[in-house]
């Protein structure tokens, strides 16, 4: 049997949370990785999408969730792989440098191949998927494909011969966009939810306008939340591990609502941050310390 989906968020390191999710001002020793890990049980790498990670930095995150036994994290590959189809070897090993501390302190859940919306389905992309799956074949490799081409019957069977997830999302609607799913084509289990504000195309369209910087502000409903929480529940059902990850971070909602998922699809209900149930009263008005209190004294009982 699975253990129970691991929910988190996209990144953490965010100068508009400070205020919002984290204190305005950092006390002493204060590590938002740290901070999020006591509540969340993955969160998503994004720098490694942009950079690739530098080994001594991923030792010190690893430190920093060692109070959470459950906590995995998952990472982006780099756009230079998924964008610029680059597959020199000196750029894949030094990339696969970063990653060696994760996979052995077994706190890799997830690479993320994260794709653009003109990345469809033809048998050129196929067969540079497949060399992507070759060059990382260490990894557990996830891919994330934002253009619905990719339902086709023989590019799911690619996805299932070659041992790479599917990435469930919610985005907008806009052409040919990927609908909602709850496919598993390999051990791992992996949903990103990108909110549904209409600005955010997921780059689709190239929009040079102030609105591109709020393409993420979006909360979701708790019915909205619960009509994934029955596809995420079919996922993990089957699936050696299940990654959901919230990419609406304006104003903290991705934290707000990963609390909220968690609380629907585990059972339970984590302290929100002090700063952030200021903020999102209503929706967080069950996460405060003394609820977190009675749970501990009723699961102990």
């Amino acid at each position: 049997m699975s253990s129970s989906p691991r929910i988190g968020t996209a990144g953490w390191s965010y100068q508009h949370w400070n205020g919002v999710v984290y204190p305005k001002t950092y006390p002493p020793g204060f590590h938002p990785l740290e901070f999020l890990a006591r509540r969340l049980n993955t969160v998503e790498i994004n720098s490694s999408f942009y950079q690739p990670l530098k080994p001594e930095v991923v030792k010190l995150w690893i430190r920093k969730v060692e109070g959470n036994p459950q906590f995995q994290f998952t990472a982006k590959l780099h756009q230079r792989f998924t964008h610029g189809r680059v597959l020199e070897e000196p750029e894949i090993a030094r990339f696969k440098e970063g990653l060696w501390p994760l996979l052995r302190a077994h706190k890799l859940g997830a690479v993320l191949m994260q794709f653009p919306w003109a990345f469809r389905f033809t048998p050129e992309n196929r067969e540079f998927l497949i060399r992507l799956r070759r060059a990382f074949h260490e990894l557990p490799l996830v891919a994330e494909m934002r253009h619905s081409s990719w339902l086709a019957e023989e590019a799911i069977g690619t996805f299932l011969d070659y041992h790479v997830g599917f990435c469930n999302i919610d985005q907008p609607e806009y052409t040919s966009a990927m609908p909602p799913t709850a496919y598993l084509t390999s051990g791992i289990g992996y949903v990103r939810l990108h909110g549904r504000n209409p600005r955010n195309s997921l780059g689709a369209f190239d929009r040079q306008s102030p609105a591109r910087l709020r393409q993420h502000d979006y909360l979701y409903s708790e019915p909205e939340m619960e009509d994934w929480a029955k596809r995420i529940e079919r996922i993990n059902r089957y699936a050696e591990a299940t990654f959901v990850i919230f990419n609406n971070d304006a104003g903290g909602k991705s934290v707000v609502n990963a609390l909220q998922l968690q609380s629907i699809v585990n059972g339970h209900s984590a302290a929100a941050p002090k700063e952030l149930r200021r903020h999102f009263p209503m929706e967080l008005e069950r996460f405060g310390p003394r609820h977190f209190e009675q749970q501990c004294l009723f699961d102990a009982a």
